[in-house]
């Protein structure tokens, strides 16, 4: 394990126009921590996210990755086939809606298996016996593995992505909303699944969520974001059951009345 963090955000700034997007973040991620970002919609942690995974180019700011090879690296002016190499290996993204994780006209096996086959794996019985048992620890029936997503349900459809995420052991998760769009129920089976798997696997993780029982189950430390800006951050416990800055006070109380 590296004596040093995983992943570093430094001085991470979005704008749209006269909008800001995010403003000036930084923070650092330790090997096998989980960090929450919160906030209301158009806080800014969806744009950070983004510049963060890649998906959007910073106006200003740095990603540092800490490289197997050589430490840590600018995934921002990383090229771009390296940061695709990295994407497939080291990185993972978990979509909000699972339809924009997966290939939808592909079986359930077939989704595991493309991840595989991305870093070289070839040989197609162990893929498939990889994908069986990549469904089954998501608590998908090995006999679903020839069926294609669209016959699954919305919290299979999000279990098989997860399971398409994380077949190659990647060191980081992006996760944007993983619970958003499913029913109390469901919401809190993936979020039990999502737990064991990220300490099972010793998984770093970044999770964005406006649901405080998501972070409060999954995240160690806590991000507040209002405004672009992160205005609170701490110990996950700490910061929601002692929020120091009045969003935060607003935000948990929100919480607290429903």
């Amino acid at each position: 394990m590296s004596a040093g963090p995983l992943f570093r955000v430094e001085g991470l700034s979005k704008r749209y126009g006269a909008r800001i997007g995010c403003a000036d973040v930084s923070f650092d991620l330790w090997p096998g921590e989980v960090m929450g970002i919160v906030g209301e919609s158009g806080s800014g942690k969806t744009t950070l996210l983004n510049c963060m995974a890649g998906h959007l180019a910073p106006d200003a700011g740095r990603v540092l990755f800490d490289m197997k090879d050589r430490g840590m690296v600018d995934t921002v002016t990383m090229p771009e086939p390296e940061r695709r190499r990295l994407v497939r290996t080291d990185w993972a993204f978990v979509h909000q809606h699972a339809r924009d994780g997966l290939r939808m006209g592909v079986s359930a096996g077939g989704n595991v298996g493309e991840r595989l086959m991305a870093v070289g794996a070839r040989h197609y019985g162990d893929i498939r016996a990889a994908a069986v048992d990549w469904l089954g620890r998501v608590e998908i029936a090995a006999d679903r593995v020839d069926d294609r997503p669209r016959a699954f349900s919305g919290g299979m459809q999000q279990r098989l992505q997860i399971a398409r995420n994380l077949v190659t052991g990647p060191r980081l998760v992006f996760m944007d909303e993983p619970t958003g769009g499913l029913d109390v129920s469901v919401q809190a089976r993936l979020l039990d699944l999502l737990r064991g798997l990220v300490r099972e696997m010793g998984l770093s993780a970044i999770v964005v969520t406006h649901d405080l029982a998501v972070v409060r189950l999954l995240a160690d430390r806590l991000m507040v974001m209002k405004d672009g800006r992160v205005v609170e951050t701490g110990l996950t416990d700490q910061v929601l059951d002692d929020p120091q800055h009045g969003y935060t006070q607003l935000l948990v109380s929100s919480v607290l009345q429903v």
